[in-house]
Parts: C-alpha cells; structure tokens; sequence
C-alpha cells in the first residue's frame, strides 16, 4: 500500500530537483511561473539598480568628478567590461560551491553594501565642506577620498552584479523541466519574459533615476536603486519554499571533468593518434568520422573509450562531449564580440550627443539626455510580447521547432539590426555637425545645437530590436548549450560578450584618441563634440559590425547543436 500511495509522487517527481530541504520536488507544486515569477521580480529590481548606476554615470563623471569626455567613456566602458566579466568568477563559485540560491542571497548583500557606499560618496563633499557639488564641475576638482570611494563603491557594485547576474536568470530557467514537452515550451518563453521584465526595470531606472540625479541630488540618485536591491533580496526570500534546487548527478565535478579531458588530451598530444573512426556512443548512436574530425586534440584522449582513470590518463566519451561542446562555443562568442562593441556606446557617446541637442518637452522642461536609453528599452518591451505570441506560433507551423527560429538565427538577426543602428548613428552625427556649422556654433559648445533630440531615436529603436534578437538568443543559446551543471557559466558567458565588447571598446577609444589628437589637433572624441568626429568612429563601428557578421554567418552554419541527453 506503501508503495502504491507513493507511486504517483514518483511518477510527478522532477527528476534532478530537490526542495529548500533536499527532497524530491513534485512538478504540480513547485518550479513553473509561480517561482519563476518571484525570480523574475528580483531581476527587475536589480536591473532597476544596476541602470539607475549605468545609464548617468557619464553624466556624473564628466560633472561632479569632472572628467573629459574621452576619459569618462573610457572609465564607463571599463567598469561595464568588468561588470560583465566578474559574472565567470560568480558563476565559477555558484556552479562549484555556494550553489545558485546562496550566491544570489550573497551577491544581493554585496550589492546593498556598494550601493550604499555609492551614495555615501555622492554627500561626502557636503561633509567635509568642498565647494564641487554641482553638474558643472569643470572649475574645481572633487576632494580625493570622493574619487577614491566612489571608484571602490562602484566596483563592489559590479562584483555583486557577476555574482547576481549569472545565477537568478540561471536559477529562474532551472525552475522549467526541459524535458518536459509543456515546460520546455515555457522555459523558451520565459527568456523572453525574463528579458522584458530586464527592459521594464532598466526603462523605469532610466525615466526616473535620471532625472533625480539631474534635477534633484546624486546622493537621492543613488539611494534609490540601494532600497530597491533591498527590496529585491526580501521578495527572493519570500520564494525560498517554491524553488527547485538542482542537484548534482556526477560526484567529479564539471570544471573536474572538462579539466580532466584536456589534461589527457594535453598528455597524449605527442603520441600516435588512435584511428579516427565512427565511435559508438552508448544509447546515442555512432559519432560521424567528420564530427571527430573537427576536434582532433581531444579525440587523443580516448585511448580507453568508457573507462574512467584517476591518473587522469584517459576520459570517457561523455566528458569528452562535455569538453567539445563547451569548445564549440567560443567561435560563436568571438564573432558576437563586435556586437558587444556597439552596445557600450549607447550609455557613453549617444548619451553625450543627446546633451548638445535640444531636449525641451515642454516649456520650461528639458529630458534628462540618458533618458533617451528607454528607447532601447520600449523597442524590447513592444517586440517581445509581438515575437512571443505572434511570430514564434506563425514561425513554429512552418519550422516544426519549438521556438520558431533556431536560435543561431535569432543571433545573426539581431547582429544586422545592430550592423543598421551604426550607419544610422554615423548619418544622425552627420547631420548634428552640419546644423552646428549651419548655426555657427562649432566653437561655442556650451549653446544648444538647435536639432530636434529626437532625432537619434531611429538608432536607440534600432539598438532595442538588436537587443531583442541578439541578447535573448545569446542568453538561450548559452544555457542550453553548455552540460546541465554549468549553465551559470554559460549564462555568464553570454555575459562576457557584453563585458569584452566594453573593454574593446574602450581600448577602441583610447587608442583612436592618442592617434588623432595631440599637437593641438581636436581627437574624434573631443570634449567640444562639435569639433570631433563621432561619426568616424560610428562609421568605422559599422565595418567592423559587417565583418563580425559575415564571420558569425560562416560559423553558425557549421555549428553542430547539443544533441538533447548526450551532456
């Protein structure tokens, strides 16, 4: 009787899931919306917080750190690079120790503790009496413990975003069974959702926060997003008993196994290599002689197939395909990386171009220029729920594929659009320095270019619709790609997309900024942008858009998809 009370519990049980005290989870009561939702809460608010942060920071560096305009867009973009990147080392330590649910709780302490220190440096000139308070900075330079601690403050806050970042999205998607027909279904959904509930916080943070840390105070400015973070850590709590915690299936770890395959491979480099051969797979099948030879070096560690040594000296044929699928990856990560170039200028250049053109609304009223990044946020917030429920049904019922598109496609889709918001940029840039010359205001920069803010709409739009394909897919294409237990990883590799474009980015400007200026001669980045030549910079942006892109098309069409159950 026993065993048939407790047959049906078997039978609904997730299978790799556990509860909040390490029991099995029964699908109809746990995971699904109802935990993906306060997940997707927390997101919002950390989204809300990190952008109230990012999209001024230009603003705040080049006014009250009074910092020219080629330094701040550098220092923007190596704070993103390093905030982008840090979520390697929070996944690391999530996928191999703390667990995705303890990462999220310490991460969500670290990001109250920076946030707080944020705003503690923003009044500390008011404490200790220095007269640089203002936007306009450029006559006094800001007291040193200021710039000290507000750098320090900062880069906790990036800290606890790679700790926070990898792991909530990772943690919300472990809330869907992928191999459930429904649940897989839900779980492609939900990175679409998920990225809406990113552009809805980021949109708020933008109109609001922006505007306090123009209008009102800094200080108040960078309060705001720290008791959001405190919001978002008590409504992740609130969840706790909902949650499905995965667990580990295999007692070596994945960075063990993966480590392992390259460590015989590096070993067996110089011996004869094994016939190549179609290897048989245990349940999968035969491995084509044409898949095995794209990976030479680690077919040398299957000198033993299905056998397992501690000395490290041969690999089984399932963490071999462990170690080829993480491989497979990065010729696709290093075509998206031009991709991530241009996303870092949206919060620096674009930004910058905004505040010489004329923002009045209304009399009396002017925009916030980085309140023009919602732009890229309600271009998201209106294709999203247009690709999910229209285009994706319409797609399916002739592709026969769960998300309508592969996701490569999806990818390579939201590259060209990107490839588009740079040409837009450069003619927009064109435009702006014409009606400067038209007006005779190229050396009076501190008078409002009489064009229309408006007009840099189109690139910001476009820039929305590249974040829809691109970003969402990426983010899919990573967690889905990567063995089970690495998914923080894949999620944060995604990530580093985002992070290396940044630091490239910032060399990019560094370096056409030494070659162009000196000997008296206004660099492509100067301080009076009516003298420089943003729309070089978006020009040469675009090529190098159009070159990732054809790089990209050439490996997505050879990329071979994890097979469903071989990792």
């Amino acid at each position: 009787m026993a065993d048939e009370a407790q047959a049906p519990m078997l039978v609904n049980a997730v299978d790799g899931a556990v509860d909040y005290r390490g029991r099995p989870v029964i699908r109809s009561n746990s995971g699904g919306w109802r935990s993906a939702a306060f997940i997707l809460g927390v997101e919002v608010a950390e989204r809300f917080a990190y952008y109230g942060i990012s999209s001024n920071l230009v603003t705040y560096l080049t006014g009250p750190l009074g910092q020219s305009t080629a330094a701040a867009a550098a220092n923007v973009n190596a704070w993103t690079g390093t905030a982008s990147l840090l979520p390697l080392l929070g996944a690391f330590v999530a996928d191999s120790f703390l667990g995705r649910y303890r990462t999220i709780v310490v991460a969500s302490l670290l990001y109250i503790l920076g946030l707080g220190l944020l705003t503690l440096s923003a009044i500390l000139p008011s404490l200790i009496g220095s007269n640089c308070k203002s936007n306009d900075s450029i006559s006094c330079s800001p007291p040193q413990l200021q710039v000290i601690l507000f750098f320090f403050s900062l880069y906790v806050v990036g800290a606890a975003q790679g700790g926070h970042k990898p792991c909530t999205q990772a943690f919300g998607a472990d809330q869907f069974d992928g191999r459930d027909p429904e649940e897989c279904k839900a779980m492609s959904s939900f990175f679409n959702w998920w990225y809406f509930g990113v552009c809805v916080g980021g949109t708020i943070a933008i109109f609001v926060v922006s505007y306090v840390q123009d209008n009102l105070s800094w200080a108040l400015g960078f309060g705001i997003p720290c008791l959001a973070m405190l919001i978002a850590l008590v409504v992740f709590l609130l969840g706790t008993t909902t949650y499905r915690y995965c667990i580990t299936q295999n007692e070596k770890g994945p960075f063990v196994r993966i480590g392992c395959v390259f460590v015989a491979a590096f070993r067996n480099w110089q011996r004869t290599p094994p016939t190549i051969a179609p290897i048989e797979v245990e349940s999968h099948g035969f491995l084509p002689p044409q898949r095995s030879e794209q990976f030479k070096f680690l077919n040398r560690a299957l000198l033993a197939p299905n056998h397992l040594k501690n000395d490290y000296s041969v690999c089984s044929i399932a963490e071999v395909e462990e170690a080829k699928a993480v491989l497979r990856l990065f010729p696709i990560w290093g075509a998206c990386l031009v991709y991530g170039i241009v996303l870092a200028q949206s919060p620096t250049f674009f930004t910058k171009q905004g505040a010489t053109m004329d923002r009045t609304v209304v009399s009396g009223f002017k925009i916030p220029a980085a309140s023009l990044q919602c732009f890229v946020s309600l271009a998201t917030v209106i294709i999203i729920p247009i690709y999910d429920r229209i285009f994706v049904p319409i797609a399916r019922a002739f592709t026969r594929k769960p998300s309508g598109i592969t996701v490569l496609q999806r990818i390579g889709t939201g590259i060209f659009f990107s490839t588009m918001s740079m040409v837009v940029a450069a003619l927009m840039e064109i435009k702006r320095l014409k009606t400067a010359v038209e007006y005779d205001l190229v050396d009076r920069p501190g008078v409002t270019v009489p064009m229309s803010v408006w007009w840099l709409v189109p690139q910001y739009l476009l820039s929305g619709i590249a974040d829809c394909f691109t970003l969402i897919g990426l983010q899919e294409f990573f967690y889905n790609q990567v063995p089970t237990e690495l998914r923080s990883v894949g999620l944060a590799l995604y990530l580093s997309v985002v992070g290396v474009g940044s630091f490239l980015s910032s060399f990019l400007v560094s370096a056409i900024e030494n070659i162009t200026g000196g000997d008296g001669r206004d660099s492509w980045f100067s301080n009076n942008l009516n003298r420089a030549h943003l729309d070089y910079f978006y020009c040469l942006l675009a090529t190098l858009s159009a070159v990732g892109f054809a790089a990209y098309l050439h490996f997505a069409r050879s990329y071979i998809y994890k097979r469903r159950g071989t990792i």
